[in-house]
């Protein structure tokens, strides 16, 4: 990926002696605004290459910062949106409309108002001077409140995501301020010289800083550095986010510089500018214009982004131009477009391409099938097998590759255009989406019809949930979601869980990327900068003590600092390393086939596989798949495969179960779950086995109101508790065990030959039910 830049032969801008100051503002994605210290301000448009005076300023106005009203907040569009702020060196700011007519000039600061910026919904504008002091106006210009006051200048000042906090810059220190009056304020040493520039993106909440150090340095909102430049020959004295939070830019004098938002540079362009001031880019996020300190203003457009899926690779060589490689032919297509580029996703045998007007997708490279997209910006696809889902500011959409519009999940308080990959999934059947509002709540929808799903109860973890990922394959009703929350630890649960409490089973820690296998329940992650591959997560559900032997863990020698999972695709899986480069790391290809024969219970092949393959993990693997499948024969082989002889004498103990009944109930308690166990044997009527399970495992008070409730095996508790204390040598203290014991006289061998004859009932029972499903198939 790189720049294009362009720039006029001719300044438009008038040149002074002193250095003149700059500022440049989009209105759409093809027209631009900027204006200079020679009073004019120039409207650019690029689909023309023309440029008109709008507006000579008075004499008085030299201006210092531009900022347009926001167009749209969430699905709503403004009404307000052809005005901008503009602040000058005479300490005050102008509302300004499109045609260039100062609306309201308003008094702010004493010296210069260096920064104005209105908040995400229009309802706030913060202006920053020269005083000290940052002040917040109403969008009509009246004074809110003045939320700082220091001694020295306050260069440039950035909204939180939720216009809650307020970034801004004190000399070399960085400072977060909430709005509200009793909030924590944080503030940190930044660089070792003057800050100039900040900026906080309202998507991934990263903030940038640059200053006279001559670095640019990435910090997550808590204040933590995730990123320091090596020091460049100039200050940095502009940059700026992209808006869906993937790259940002850096000015400095004569350089402008395109990085990842890990803080790594893709391209550097030495354009001669002088000190590029200003840095703004445009709603759709593939332009960039700067303001120079030479009069110029600089235009660059993102080229030469790639693609890669399988034995493809895809570029974008123009704004509206594609190359597509096949790298095992050596075969060349391009793809022309009529419109500018804005997002591709390639991914299960598509290409999706969003332009500004309308949606591209290709499935063979001659014919696409091409659809208009409405109004608004696509800042993000997603794609599964069966569909793909596109983000605008407006909404969220799910498509066929038809070009159907399927689904289009909403809910309270949506804000479409702050969702990225990793607070959005896409599997074939679900959509799942982080709350921006509560990050610990996932909401769930049905991809096929937009609703929430089951009863509409979000799914919510106990810590802010930083990823979301949606596996890709098997039955919606087995449908799982991995989380990584803000501890770095990674849990995964069930989508669908039918009115339970859904159990969210933590299965690994330190970890900080992931991503699902395209074609099997495979998850692999950076867990501690080793890559982890979990070949069976859902094993957690099944035997949990079974989830270390199913890992395969690479070593993290081979990769350099903070290596992020981009994707996994086949056996291969693509990693990004902390310089930019990236890393291919290969899986052996048996633990999909294992899922695969899993799936369509091809028992005797998967058992031939590992015979093969003689990998401890793929038995372990075999044997949690065979368990949650409740294909005993298989399952018993497999842990007699890993030394797991204690499950080996279980699965012979479920097998002499008297009935179908109670085996399916013994095995769900080998999972855990013993509520649905005890439920399992009541609902088949057998009181005695529900009252057991719960002595077996000492909950003494729930098998006494079994026994009660069912006026059965009351003086079979007694017993089994009393034995019990005996043993431990102590008395009984629960006023509810001495209130039955006075009652009800403990029997030994009574109680052996009630036991012998509920269990006598039960196979009887479960012989005749046999014969009868015997007879009813002969006939």
């Amino acid at each position: 990926m790189r720049l294009k830049t362009s720039l006029l032969k001719e300044s438009k801008h008038i040149l002074f002696v002193v250095m003149e100051h700059i500022c440049v503002g989009w209105t759409t994605a093809d027209e631009l605004y900027s204006c200079s210290e020679d009073h004019q301000i120039l409207k650019w448009n690029l689909l023309t290459s023309e440029t008109s005076l709008i507006v000579k300023l008075p004499e008085e106005i030299y201006p210092t910062d531009l900022h347009w009203f926001p167009k749209t907040v969430g699905v709503k569009k403004q009404a307000q949106a052809e005005i901008f702020v503009l602040t000058s060196t005479d300490g005050k700011f102008h509302l300004t409309s499109k045609m260039g007519r100062i609306e309201k000039s308003v008094e702010a600061h004493k010296g210069a108002v260096l920064a104005g910026r209105w908040n995400y919904d229009g309802t706030a504008l913060i202006t920053a001077g020269e005083d000290g002091q940052i002040k917040i106006w109403s969008k009509s210009g009246m004074l809110r409140s003045t939320l700082a006051s220091q001694g020295s200048p306050v260069y440039s000042v950035a909204w939180g995501p939720d216009s809650d906090r307020i970034l801004y810059t004190s000399g070399r220190q960085l400072i977060i301020k909430p709005l509200q009056p009793s909030a924590k304020i944080i503030q940190w040493k930044a660089h070792d010289g003057v800050i100039l520039k900040v900026d906080w993106n309202s998507v991934n909440d990263l903030i940038l800083s640059g200053g006279e150090d001559c670095k640019y340095k990435v910090w997550d909102s808590f204040g933590h550095l995730l990123h320091c430049s090596l020091s460049h020959d100039y200050p940095v004295t502009s940059l700026s986010w992209a808006p869906d939070g993937e790259v940002f830019a850096v000015g400095s004098f004569n350089t402008l510089r395109l990085c990842d938002k890990t803080g790594w540079s893709y391209a550097l362009e030495k354009p001669n500018t002088g000190s590029v001031f200003s840095l703004a880019w445009s709603a759709d996020g593939t332009q960039l214009a700067g303001a120079c300190g030479n009069g110029h203003v600089i235009f660059a457009h993102v080229v030469e982004q790639h693609w890669e899926w399988k034995n493809f690779v895809i570029t974008l060589t123009k704004r509206r131009t594609m190359q597509v490689r096949n790298v095992l032919n050596d075969a060349v297509d391009l793809l022309e477009f009529r419109d500018r580029v804005i997002k591709a996703s390639l991914a299960h045998g598509h290409l999706v391409v969003a332009t500004s007007l309308q949606c591209y997708v290709y499935k063979n490279w001659n014919t696409p099938l091409i659809f208009d997209l409405k109004e608004g910006t696509v800042s993000l696809i997603l794609q599964a097998e069966k569909h793909f889902l596109l983000v605008d500011g407006a909404g969220l959409y799910t498509f066929s590759y038809e070009g159907r519009l399927i689904s289009s999940p909403k809910f309270p308080g949506m804000r479409a255009d702050i969702l990225n990959a990793q607070s959005v999934s896409l599997s074939n059947d679900t959509i799942a989406i982080r709350d921006k509002s509560d990050e610990k709540v996932i909401l769930l929808f049905d991809a096929l019809t937009g609703k929430a799903l089951g009863d509409g109860k979000p799914l919510t973890h106990k810590q802010e949930v930083l990823e979301i990922a949606l596996d890709q394959c098997g039955p919606s009703t087995d449908r799982k979601i991995a989380l990584i929350d803000k501890n770095r630890d990674l849990y995964l649960t069930t989508v669908r869980h039918l009115g339970r409490e859904p159990k969210i089973c933590k299965i690994g820690s330190m970890v900080h990327s992931m991503a699902w296998n395209d074609a099997a329940n495979i998850l692999c992650g950076i867990q501690d900068n080793q890559l982890t591959v979990w070949y069976y997560p859902s094993v957690v559900f099944t035997d949990k003590e079974l989830l270390p032997k199913t890992l395969c863990i690479k070593d993290g020698s081979e990769f350099r600092r903070a290596p992020q999972v981009l994707n996994y695709i086949g056996t291969k899986v693509t990693l990004r390393q902390g310089d930019g480069s990236l890393v291919y790391s290969s899986v052996l290809p048996f633990p999909a086939l294992l899922h695969e024969y899993s799936i369509s219970a091809r028992w005797e092949d998967a058992l031939r596989l590992c015979c093969y393959a003689k990998d401890q993990s793929l038995w372990a693997c075999l044997a949690g798949m065979a368990m949650a499948n409740r294909e005993l024969t298989t399952a018993e082989m497999a842990y007699a495969a890993i030394g797991e002889l204690p499950r080996v004498q279980y699965i012979n103990f479920l097998r002499e179960q008297p009935s179908k009944e109670s085996s399916l109930a013994h095995m769900l308690l080998f999972s855990g779950q013993v509520q649905e166990a005890e439920a399992a044997f009541l609902q088949a009527g057998l009181i005695y086995q529900a009252i057991q399970v719960n002595i077996d495992l000492y909950n003494w008070e729930r098998a006494l109101e079994l026994a009660v409730k069912h006026k059965t095996h009351v003086d079979t508790v007694l017993a089994y508790r009393e034995k019990f204390l005996q043993k431990f040598g102590r008395k009984e203290t629960n006023k509810r065990f001495l209130q039955y014991s006075e009652g009800v006289e403990v029997d030994w061998e009574k109680i052996q030959a009630k036991i012998e004859m509920e269990l006598s009932k039960e196979r009887e029972r479960a012989a005749n039910t046999s014969v009868r499903s015997s007879v009813a198939s002969r006939r």
